[in-house]
């Protein structure tokens, strides 16, 4: 196997649409073997299928600890270790006027955009290589201000 990344395991949060599952193909293109997550499992499906090979669905939502702690559990079995964290998964209700956010609408946001990224990296921690790689992906909605999306600009 060749690439840049040839026999190097990734996990890639959130990975069934966007700028995380094109990342899954690219890393597989370069040789990687990935685990992705997504809460739905029609589309964790669909985005295994795409990336074609090297590539494993964990069913499961970034902001519950039970699921990531059932993803590094499969990582664990399957692979034994993690060369490359991608913590992706994000989430936001828009269009929420700052005086009609509720605690669900903020609990909602913080659980899988805070709470979901610091406890994935946490929990990758054992399973991470010396001298893995960690990638946190953001937002430019927490550099420019959205009317509408107060909660989500303050969680990424």
């Amino acid at each position: 196997m060749t690439g840049k990344l040839a026999g190097k395991v990734a996990v890639i949060t959130a990975a069934t649409s966007g700028m995380a599952l094109a990342t899954a193909k690219l890393f597989v293109e370069e040789g990687a073997y990935v685990f992705i997550t997504g809460r739905r499992q029609q589309h964790l499906d669909d985005a295994v299928k795409s990336i074609g090979k090297n590539a494993v669905g964990v069913q499961g939502d970034a902001g519950n600890l039970a699921d990531l702690d059932r993803l590094y559990k499969t990582v664990k079995r399957e692979k034994g270790n993690i060369d490359i964290l991608y913590a992706s998964a994000g989430f936001g209700e828009f269009n929420i006027p700052l005086g009609s956010i509720t605690e669900e609408n903020f609990d909602n946001t913080f659980n899988v955009n805070v709470r979901g990224t610091l406890f994935a990296v946490q929990k990758a921690l054992p399973l991470l290589r010396d001298g893995g790689s960690i990638i946190m992906t953001g937002s430019i909605a927490s550099v420019k201000g959205f009317p509408g999306f107060t909660t989500y600009t303050k969680s990424r």
